[in-house]
């Protein structure tokens, strides 16, 4: 009987999957700035990592241009099967972690703070009750560094406010919200359930700096208008500019869940601007995800079921209504 032998696996260069990750990673974006991004690294490490897989190769996998790297022709030839090798390595981790069955991995959200706020807490809740091997990361910050962080991939979902029904084809409405004058505890303008946009004419505000997307809306129906909509401190902090608003006596504009908590303990009051109406959707979009499929889906799906039952409390309407 012939003895059974071991399949005799020569590895070296290709033993550490992580470093053909970032080549990978770095071939497809073609910036180490974008790509760091991407993996949750910094620019240093990864430009390391690649000099060590170049001096292992003995060859030049990427040439510097003025704009970043691109594929040497050494790594135009590898690129292809370094990508087949590694999406075999992740259907394996897939079968061996039995994602076919359970949801899990980490999935990357990024969100404004109007919106993160009341919607984080219900999730990060629901998701430990009905899918506890999936883990969250939370991203905060402007329109423009959502934007950017969803066209670098480095959040899975962004939610988004946009201020007209034309979506892109990767972008869902989840709900449409008003705008509302908000101003401190007492305040007879907005003790008003409703007022025109003109009545906006001349209040010293607290807004946003520009670039903005509510900034850039106000600004435009004021022209519309012809009212003059001039703040007298700009702050892109939502604690800070509602803080500003109940101890200065400023006004804001902001969607009502901005300030649902302050508005059910009594510290702000918001009247809904009409004539004509501020409304914004409230969008989910799907960047070419770099998270877990079947996770990105059930994160989702739970971020569209609890907007729902937001809208059913009052918070704002479901789906489009521009």
């Amino acid at each position: 009987m012939q003895t059974p032998k071991a399949t005799d696996f020569k590895l070296d260069i290709t033993a550490d999957l992580n470093k053909w990750r970032a080549f990978v990673a770095i071939g497809e974006l073609g910036s180490l700035t974008r790509a760091a991004l991407f993996l949750d690294s910094n620019q240093s490490l990864l430009s390391r990592q690649l000099n060590a897989l170049e001096r292992e190769c003995g060859s030049r996998l990427f040439n510097r241009t003025g704009r970043g790297v691109e594929l040497s022709e050494v790594g135009e030839r590898l690129f292809p099967q370094v990508k087949a090798l590694l999406e075999g390595a992740e259907q394996l981790e897939v079968e061996i972690r039995g994602e076919v069955r359970e949801p899990t991995g980490r999935v990357t959200v990024g969100s404004l703070p109007s919106i993160a706020h009341p919607l984080v807490g219900r999730l990060f809740s629901d998701l430990r009750e009905r899918h506890p091997a999936v883990k969250l990361k939370i991203l905060e910050g402007s329109s423009g560094q959502v934007e950017e962080w969803l066209s670098d991939a480095r959040v899975d979902i962004a939610i988004l406010y946009r201020y007209s029904s034309t979506l892109s084809e990767h972008e869902q409405a989840l709900a449409t919200v008003d705008s509302f004058l908000i101003g401190a505890k007492g305040d007879r303008l907005t003790l008003r359930p409703e007022l025109p946009f003109s009545q906006l004419d001349g209040l010293p505000f607290v807004l946003p700096s520009v670039p903005n997307g509510l900034r850039t809306a106000l600004d435009a129906f004021a022209r519309q208008e012809r009212i003059s909509l001039t703040p007298v401190i700009e702050a892109d902090s939502l604690p800070l500019q509602k803080l500003l608003v109940a101890q200065e006596r400023l006004y804001t504009v902001l969607p009502l869940h901005a300030v649902w908590t302050e508005m059910a303990e009594g510290r702000l009051q918001a009247s809904k601007i009409t004539s004509p109406p501020m409304q914004r959707i409230v969008a989910m979009a799907m960047a070419k995800s770099k998270g877990p499929p079947r996770a990105v889906s059930a994160v989702a799906s739970r971020i569209i079921d609890i907007v729902a039952d937001m809208a059913q409390k009052g918070m704002w309407h479901s789906g489009p209504a521009l």
